[in-house]
């Protein structure tokens, strides 16, 4: 009996080991022409020839033609969400590969340290280019693969709407067609990374899997597109893909550019008399924040289920800008107090660097408002909780702004410490006369 998809495991060990149909030959002692008759579906493959196979690639295949160790495919994993996602599932004993994007400047700094590990490798591919996706999908042939892959920044999409929306909308079509067409449709489990701006003007509170969308931003609208286009390629082709609804979380990977870490820099950067003030929007704004660390485990919980379904990722509590923004600051140790309201709202420090006491540390700026503002968001992961046994609270909010807060000390320290060094340097080499 031919083994279609024992055959195409293969197929996918061998690419990932980098030998050719002649030197696994070679390997097994077997003539090429063999291994062509086997490839091509013309004869079977004997117990005895898949042992020697198995041996020469270093891989246990079971009687579904499936190895022993999974596979899986990481888009975005550069980001903060695919590097703690790359770690959790090499700790699951996967075999991890990730696509990143050519480009004069490297952005790896993420996951720089498992670069060597041997069950981990990247590939170029973008999600703008479908035949690069195909191409790697072909390749790696996975049993996962993890759609992290966006532009994820809300304010940036109404800047650049056409691009949020190759991405963020035709990219997930490209993901889900590339997997159909490379014969991956029934064997292969999708994740698509969703957003809780999906609900944008939100029409009820908590926002659990029902509650109706109303997307805000270009980035909302373009997500929307990808949340409905999975849900249509399930029920259409019966494929395994799910949709996370993932609330903001965040951690000490996150961008500078997003609030919370913008936040917990310039608290850093004020302690340390590297920053005067911090600008911010809404500090009104509510939003459900957890640890991304946490919420990697759910993205992993909801392919291993048992059907696939969309599920909420969420901690269930809420909490403002404002208070994040005391918090972090009470982190770096300096107290403020909140006074004025809307534009005119103002954080002053009460406490701390006596140099401080009494300073305007944090002013509102309507550049930082956006056209239209989505003001209360709040998960409700009852269903993730009940049905995937995941704990939406292992890490509290106070502890995330803490781990935020406390990297960011150090990260701030250790600029000064080099910049003092440069300083140093540059004194001494112009007293020598090396630099003129």
């Amino acid at each position: 009996m031919i083994d279609i998809k024992l055959i195409s495991q293969i197929k996918g060990a061998m690419q990932r080991k980098g030998l050719t149909q002649r030197e696994l030959a070679e390997a097994i002692g077997k003539d090429e022409t063999a291994v062509s008759r086997w490839f091509a579906g013309k004869v079977g493959i004997s117990r005895t020839s898949l042992s020697a196979i198995e041996e020469a690639l270093d891989t246990k295949f079971n009687k579904q033609g499936k190895t022993d160790m999974k596979t899986a495919l990481i888009t975005g994993i550069t980001g903060q969400d695919g590097s703690y996602l790359a770690e959790f599932l090499l700790e699951k004993g996967y075999d991890v590969h990730g696509t990143i994007r050519r480009s004069s400047v490297d952005y790896r700094e993420r996951i720089a340290h498992l670069e060597g590990q041997p069950n981990f490798h990247l590939h170029y591919a973008d999600l703008g280019d479908s035949m690069s996706i195909i191409q790697v999908l072909n390749k790696v042939r996975p049993d996962e693969v993890y759609n992290l892959a966006a532009q994820s920044h809300v304010q940036v999409s109404f800047d650049s709407p056409e691009f949020t929306a190759d991405v963020d909308a035709t990219g997930v079509l490209r993901i889900l067609e590339a997997v159909r067409q490379t014969g991956l449709a029934q064997t292969c489990r999708i994740y698509q990374a969703s957003t809780s701006e999906l609900y944008g003007k939100v029409e009820e509170v908590p926002q659990n899997e029902n509650t109706p969308f109303h997307p805000y931003s270009p980035y909302a609208v373009a997500k929307l597109y990808g949340f409905w286009i999975v849900k249509e390629y399930r029920e259409a082709y019966n494929m395994f893909c799910c949709n996370g609804i993932l609330f903001n979380h965040e951690s000490e990977r996150r961008g500078e550019t997003f609030v919370t870490r913008k936040i917990t820099l310039a608290a850093a950067r004020i302690a340390q008399g590297k920053q005067e003030k911090l600008f911010l929007g809404n500090l009104s704004s509510l939003r459900d924040w957890g640890y991304a660390k946490d919420y990697v485990e759910c993205m992993w919980l909801i392919l291993q289920n048992k059907k696939p379904e969309d599920f909420v990722i969420a901690t269930g509590v809420q909490h403002s800008v404002r208070e994040f923004c005391y918090l972090a600051f009470k982190e770096a140790g300096i107290e403020l107090e909140f006074k004025g309201e809307g534009a005119d709202e103002k954080g002053i420090c009460v406490a701390g660097p006596a140099e401080l006491v009494g300073k305007e540390l944090v002013a509102v700026s309507k550049d930082f408002y956006r056209p239209t503002d989505v003001v209360n968001l709040w998960g409700d992961p009852t269903k993730a909780r009940a049905q995937l046994k995941w704990n939406p609270t292992k890490t509290s909010f106070e502890e995330l702004v803490h781990i935020m807060v406390e990297h960011d000390m150090k990260e701030v320290a250790a600029e000064s410490a080099a910049e003092k060094v440069r300083k140093t340097n540059l004194v001494e080499y112009l007293e020598k006369g090396i630099v003129k």
